[in-house]
C-alpha cells in the first residue's frame, strides 16, 4: 500500500464528498477588466486571455496565485477538458478568462487545478464561438479528499511538471545567448562552411560496421564510411526539413539529409546551437513535403562573434543540451515517459470512491 492508498484508507474509507467548483474558490470575474490592444501601454505585467498570456502591459490588477479557465473562444482541449493557465506575481486578466483563488483550508488550488485536468466539459460549453459561462463553471464537481491527500497528490504531480519547465528554461537561455547586438559580424553560411551537400546512402541496413546517420539520428548501418570526424547535419526533406544534428566518428550520410563542415572560425558547438535556434523548418519550400536545400542553406546569415565567444555559449547551451535534448541521456525520452506518467498517474491519483 502506498502512501495515498494509506492516507485514503485512514482518512477517508467510506468515499469523498464532491462539491461543486463556485463552493471551494474564489471566482473574480468581476474584477477583470479588457483593454483593446490600442490603449496596451507596454510593460512587464502578463496579461492574460482565454489561452494564455496576450500580451505584456504597463500595470496589473491581480496580485497573487491564481488558476485561469477560459470562458470564451480558446476553451476546451482536443480531449475534451478546459483550457487552463497557471498564474503567479502580479498579472493583468480580461473577460474572457475566469480567473479563480484559493479559498484556504477547503481545497488547494494547485489540486483543482490538477483534477480540472481530467474533466470533460465538452457537456457545458456552449455557443458559438464556444464558452463556458460562470454558472457553468461553478457548477463543475470537484472531489474534496482531506488536505493531507491533496498535498500528497500535489506533490507528485508536481514532479512531473517541474521538467517540462526546465526545458522551457532551456528554450529560453538558448534564445537570449545567441541574439547579439548589432555590432556583431554577420555572415552566409556559404562563406563560413567547407561544404554544404546531400549524403548518398539509401541503404538501410541492419548488419555493418558503421552507422548510416540522418539529422535525426542513425538510420542503419554499412560496410564502407564516406565522412569521419565533427559534422553537422540538416534534415533535407519532410515533416522534419531543418531538424538539425551533429555526429562524430566515421559514418555515413542519408541521401535526405544535407552534410554541414563548417570552418574553423565558427565553432561547431556554436554552430550547432545556432542553426537549430533558427528553426530551418521556416526556410522550407514545397507543399505537401517541405525541402530544405543546400543553396537556401549557403544564403542564409548568421552572427559570427569572436571565436572565444562562441565557445562560452556553446559551453552553457550544451550543458542544457545534454539535460534537455540529448536521445539517451537526457529528458525527451524521459518527457516521454514522464508526460505519459503523469498522464496515468494523475488519473489514477485524482479518481475517487464517491462519498454516500
Amino acid at each position: 500500500m502506498n502512501k495515498i492508498e494509506k492516507l485514503i484508507a485512514d482518512l477517508c474509507p467510506e468515499g469523498v464528498e464532491f462539491k461543486e467548483l463556485g463552493g471551494i474558490v474564489n471566482i473574480l470575474d468581476n474584477q477583470r477588466q479588457p483593454v483593446t490592444k490600442s490603449k496596451r501601454i507596454s510593460g512587464i505585467m502578463p496579461y492574460y486571455g482565454a489561452n494564455g498570456i496576450q500580451d505584456y502591459v504597463q500595470d496589473y490588477i491581480f496580485d497573487g496565485v491564481f488558476l485561469l479557465m477560459g470562458e470564451d473562444g480558446s476553451v476546451i482541449n482536443k480531449d475534451g477538458s478546459p483550457v487552463l493557465n497557471w498564474a503567479v506575481g502580479k498579472i493583468w486578466v480580461n473577460n474572457h478568462a475566469h480567473i479563480m483563488s484559493e479559498v484556504p483550508d477547503i481545497a488547494l488550488l494547485r489540486f483543482v487545478y490538477f483534477y480540472l485536468q481530467t474533466v470533460d466539459v465538452t457537456p457545458i460549453v456552449r455557443g458559438t464561438p464556444p464558452k463556458i459561462n460562470q454558472q457553468n463553471l461553478r457548477s463543475i464537481p470537484i472531489p474534496i479528499p482531506p488536505l493531507a491527500i491533496q498535498q500528497e497528490i500535489v506533490k507528485i504531480l508536481d514532479t512531473f511538471t517541474e521538467l517540462e519547465a526546465r526545458k522551457k528554461q532551456y528554450e529560453y537561455y538558448r534564445e537570449e545567448l545567441l541574439t547579439f547586438e548589432d555590432d556583431v559580424e554577420w555572415k552566409a553560411l556559404g562563406e563560413i562552411t567547407a561544404s554544404i551537400a546531400s549524403g548518398r546512402n539509401k541503404s538501410r541496413s541492419t548488419i555493418g560496421d558503421y552507422p548510416v546517420c540522418g539529422s535525426t539520428g542513425q538510420l542503419g548501418y554499412c560496410d564502407q564510411p564516406s565522412y569521419s570526424g565533427e559534422t553537422l547535419l540538416v534534415a533535407r526533406v519532410g515533416a522534419n526539413a531543418g531538424l538539425v544534428n551533429m555526429v562524430c566518428g566515421e559514418f555515413d550520410v542519408s541521401d535526405n539529409t544535407l552534410i554541414v563542415r563548417p570552418h574553423a572560425e565558427w565553432d561547431i558547438r556554436f554552430a550547432f546551437h545556432q542553426l537549430t535556434q533558427m528553426n530551418l523548418n521556416q526556410y522550407a519550400v514545397g507543399g505537401g513535403q517541405p525541402l530544405v536545400t543546400g543553396g537556401l542553406l549557403k544564403s542564409l546569415k548568421v552572427c559570427l562573434p569572436p571565436l572565444s565567444e562562441q565557445a562560452r555559449i556553446a559551453n552553457i547551451l550544451d550543458k542544457f543540451d545534454s539535460l534537455v535534448n540529448d536521445i539517451s541521456a537526457g529528458l525527451p525520452a524521459e518527457l516521454n515517459a514522464r508526460r505519459k506518467q503523469y498522464e496515468y498517474y494523475r488519473d489514477k491519483l485524482l479518481t475517487f470512491k464517491r462519498k454516500v
